[in-house]
């Protein structure tokens, strides 16, 4: 089978987007599929990779804005994962040739809006394209935080979704989300693997030993962006709490890039500053010795849309606790994690007792390794091959399904 997978996320960014597709990619090429990756590559032609497009660095954030260039040579199926200028350029090269797409809903755009200013821009971007007809109103609505800006964020995911053939949800709390938008647009809910655990270098006591962590610390760890959207806030006051029963108990930030001042002034505040080691992202082979180093994996998160990292927790035997009660339920098993209130009593609560009852500990441990064993990423490719192969032919021209008048004026 002929796959574009296109994506505004580079592979060597070190967030959720560009792990699903770098993961989904490979399992496809490994499974013997043509497939070819369109994201954003070097300016210098001479070190670009089939399918990567000439991009800048955006300044202050940690990704590349890319021509929008779509696929040129002939496929059976486009898999468009953003929806940037280049997976709007997907769009709507699929669209005008009567290619299926797929597109996978990684992102919470209205939840983001609130913190990343270039999300209304990018939005007001792929509204033009796709055939909304802004105005100076939406425009301005659109930049300004309220129930304005929500109403033409749903009516931009309205129109996404008329030029898509199969929505992609990765985790039943999206699903929900998007239903409201998806109109005749069917959802299938496919999670992205957790990776099997990579042999790192580093063994539990080496990394502790090089953070300056005692070897019987209680460790708890927090993989991803400090920044708002992610509640650094709530956890930082959970590890309070927990430091009050369990006063040796550190905490381990991994991938604080921005907002490491505002993080440190909070631990502060907190009085937990002693106890915390706020590191820089690491490459993704290296992010294993951090899971074996910790204890207990602290999500604070409400706003991910599968919180992958929570799947790679358990797949190296790491109990995870969280407080969003949409994320509850783990891919393959329907077995549940164990979550607490938004607050910082009751998180800090659920976290002292991970980290202190040993048959707890085990059962976590235990039910998270079986559902990731049982969602392995086999399973996840056939599923994903199964839905490519059940794609309708798609009329050149027309939207997927047939977009409603003030969706989409038109698709080529």
């Amino acid at each position: 089978m002929r796959i574009a997978h296109v994506s505004d996320s580079h592979l060597t960014n070190p967030e959720g987007v560009a792990t699903s597709v770098g993961t989904t990619v490979a399992l496809l090429r490994a499974a013997g599929h043509r497939v070819v990756l369109h994201c954003p590559g070097p300016l210098s032609r001479c070190r670009r990779r089939p399918g990567e497009v000439p991009s800048l660095s955006v300044p202050t954030r940690p990704y590349r804005l890319a021509l929008p260039r779509p696929p040129s040579a002939p496929v059976d199926v486009v898999h468009v994962h953003t929806t940037g200028p280049l997976g709007v350029a997907g769009l709507r090269w699929a669209a005008a040739r009567g290619v299926p797409t797929v597109l996978t809903w990684h992102t919470d755009l209205v939840a983001y809006a609130a913190h990343y200013p270039e999300i209304p821009i990018g939005a007001a971007y792929a509204g033009m394209r796709l055939g909304l007809r802004w105005r100076a109103g939406d425009l301005w609505a659109l930049a300004h935080p309220g129930p304005g800006r929500q109403a033409r964020l749903a009516a931009l995911g309205r129109t996404l979704l008329a030029h898509t053939t199969v929505l992609i949800a990765p985790s039943a709390k999206t699903a929900t989300m998007m239903a409201a938008m998806a109109g005749r647009t069917p959802i299938v809910v496919l999670p992205t693997p957790a990776a099997a655990p990579h042999p790192d270098a580093d063994d539990r006591r080496r990394l502790r030993a090089r953070l300056g962590i005692p070897a019987d610390a209680p460790v708890l760890l927090a993989v991803g962006r400090a920044t708002p959207e992610k509640n650094p806030e709530l956890l930082l006051a959970a590890f309070a709490q927990v430091r009050r029963e369990l006063p040796a108990a550190r905490l381990v930030l991994l991938g604080a890039r921005r907002h490491r001042l505002a993080v440190r002034r909070t631990a502060r505040r907190y009085g937990v500053v002693d106890a915390l080691h706020l590191l820089r992202p690491v490459p993704r082979d290296r992010v294993g010795a951090h899971y074996r180093a910790a204890d207990v994996l602290a999500f604070t998160s409400t706003t991910d849309t599968q919180g992958l990292v929570l799947s790679e927790a358990e797949a190296y035997g790491l109990p995870v606790a969280i407080v969003d009660t949409q994320l509850v339920e783990r891919p393959g098993t329907g077995t549940t994690r164990p979550v607490a209130e938004p607050s910082p009593a009751a998180f800090g609560a659920l976290l002292t007792r991970l980290l202190t009852e040993r048959e707890l500990r085990g059962a976590v441990i235990r039910d998270g390794r079986a559902a990731v064993a049982a969602w392995s990423r086999d399973r996840y490719l056939a599923e994903l091959v199964k839905l490519y192969a059940s794609l309708p032919p798609v009329s050149a021209g027309t939207c997927h399904p047939k977009a409603r008048r003030g969706d989409a004026s038109r698709c080529s």
